[in-house]
């Protein structure tokens, strides 16, 4: 694999050189030396994993282990002032991969379906996209939930347009959740293994509803981790040592159903919630140990996230209440779960490692948001978003604060953050608004004590427990009014 300098050494020039021609040979030479340093980059977005879900974040050793993910905080960096843009997975997906709010286009509420069109404009720039056009392989393996095609996606047709059009070379998913309607896998434009077009009886899926009946073999769901891992591996295994590779890799856990594979099950002090969280930290160790083994791990820039927070329930007999009882509390001490306005919804473990530029064992407290990793991937490139185009509108330059940088004002001066009910709230430094009102499209409007008007310090009351609205009215209608600011004028950066 390409093993690039560490540092930037030019050579000296010859004596009979003109000066202007030596100046320009040296502008060459460091824009390609420049090129030759770009990082590979992975980018792991874990499904429904919560804020304490993880030993680096608080979790009891007693009731999960999860040395793999918690190396990244020991070689790397630990955020804890991480967020979503959305308390649900395929708003949040879209915002990470564009760096734009997914309610500025029309899904105002809920998320994409296993049939639902491409969800991204195949004209948007990309993270994919942007890293293609430098010189990077590209690939998006695991978990889409971003649709495909331009109507109602029919899995017997060539599945297009999909991710292949915004910037991955390669694509290998489950193509919307882990159990989803579909049963199947897709692997670029194709379902595996397709058979014909016909429809034939493959039962009913873990939500209780019939499977499409795809006539394709089947994923089998305590398989499936280790099929994405093995994908992921097999891809990173494949790629020349003369371009940097980009791995957007999306493991479908922790999300129900759980199924921890024969290695897992049983290892943990919670039941099968817990399992499945070893079973993710058994697929982050196998992606960290191809690097070592590659030896590109000192070249290699590795974010590590979720894509929302826990689902947390208390009373029952699912594995999450099981979880919980065994004193599991997977969304740390914030309020609230995912589907909610509050932060348990959407703070989530973020880690990052880049060796020899990410300070090492260190912490950081910066307020950041997960549709800042288009800025943010650029900046490490070079490559300037621009904030006259409809480019990355609302994504955020976060790379000093991942570099070990003091900023002396916040990278961020704002964020909005988005429930699937289409509650909307925003942050200002310590001060959070949460508006209040469902979306006016929803045919049920669900009965839920965030639908009301509310301000929280979250410095002061981080577990958002008093509403301070009457209090501070001033705050309140500034923090409205830049709400309605940033969504009318279609960008916020």
């Amino acid at each position: 694999m390409r093993r690039p300098p560490t540092e930037l050494r030019l050579p000296m020039m010859p004596r009979n050189i003109s000066p202007l021609l030596g100046i320009l040979l040296l502008l060459s030479l460091a824009q390609t030396s420049s090129a030759a340093e770009r990082p590979n980059i992975v980018i792991i977005l874990a499904d429904d994993l919560g804020y304490g879900s993880l030993n680096s974040y608080g979790a009891d050793e007693g009731l999960v282990r999860t040395p793999n993910i918690d190396r990244l905080a020991n070689e790397g960096r630990r955020f804890t002032d991480a967020n979503t843009p959305s308390s649900v997975c395929s708003p949040t997906r879209y915002g990470l991969l564009t760096g734009r709010y997914d309610w500025r286009t029309d899904q105002k509420h809920g998320v994409i379906n296993t049939v639902d069109p491409l969800h991204i404009e195949t004209t948007r720039p990309t993270i994919a996209s942007v890293l293609k056009s430098v010189g990077y392989r590209t690939a998006a393996i695991g978990k889409w939930h971003l649709g495909y095609g331009t109507t109602r996606a029919d899995f017997t047709k060539p599945l297009t347009p999909g991710p292949l059009d915004i910037g991955f070379n390669y694509h290998f998913a489950v193509p919307q959740n882990h159990g989803d309607a579909s049963g199947v896998y897709v692997r670029n434009r194709e379902v595996v293994g397709l058979r014909s077009n016909q429809v034939v009886p493959v039962g009913k899926s873990p939500y209780g509803r019939d499977y499409l009946g795809i006539d394709a073999p089947q994923r089998v769901d305590e398989n499936v981790m280790d099929t994405l891992t093995t994908d992921a591996i097999g891809w990173l295994e494949e790629q020349p040592d003369e371009a940097p590779f980009f791995l957007y890799f999306a493991p479908v856990a922790i999300h129900f159903p759980y199924t921890p594979s024969d290695r897992t099950k049983g290892t943990s002090g919670t039941g099968l919630y817990g399992d499945w969280i070893h079973e993710l930290d058994v697929s982050v160790g196998r992606i960290l140990d191809t690097l070592d083994r590659l030896q590109v791990t000192d070249e290699t820039l590795i974010i590590f996230t979720s894509d929302n927070g826990g689902v947390l329930t208390t009373e029952g007999i699912r594995p999450e209440a099981e979880a919980y009882r065994a004193g599991l509390r997977c969304n740390g001490d914030w309020r609230g779960r995912k589907h909610s306005i509050y932060q348990g919804g959407f703070r989530v473990p973020f880690l990052v490692r880049w060796p020899g530029h990410v300070p090492s064992e260190s912490v950081c407290d910066e307020t950041i948001n997960l549709v800042d990793m288009f800025a943010t991937v650029a900046a490490v490139i070079d490559h300037p978003t621009g904030s006259d185009k409809e480019v990355a509108e609302d994504s955020a330059n976060v790379l000093p604060a991942m570099l070990g940088a003091s900023p002396k004002k916040p990278l961020r001066s704002s964020m909005i953050v988005h429930s699937p009910n289409g509650n909307y709230a925003i942050r200002r430094g310590p001060w959070k608004y949460i508006e209040g009102k469902p979306s006016p499209n929803l045919k049920k409007v669900p009965r839920r004590d965030e639908l009301g008007a509310q301000l929280y310090n979250l410095q002061d009351d981080p577990s958002e427990q008093h509403n301070i609205l009457m209090e501070h009215p001033e705050i309140t209608k500034s923090l409205a009014a830049l709400l309605d600011k940033h969504r009318t004028s279609g960008r916020s950066n």
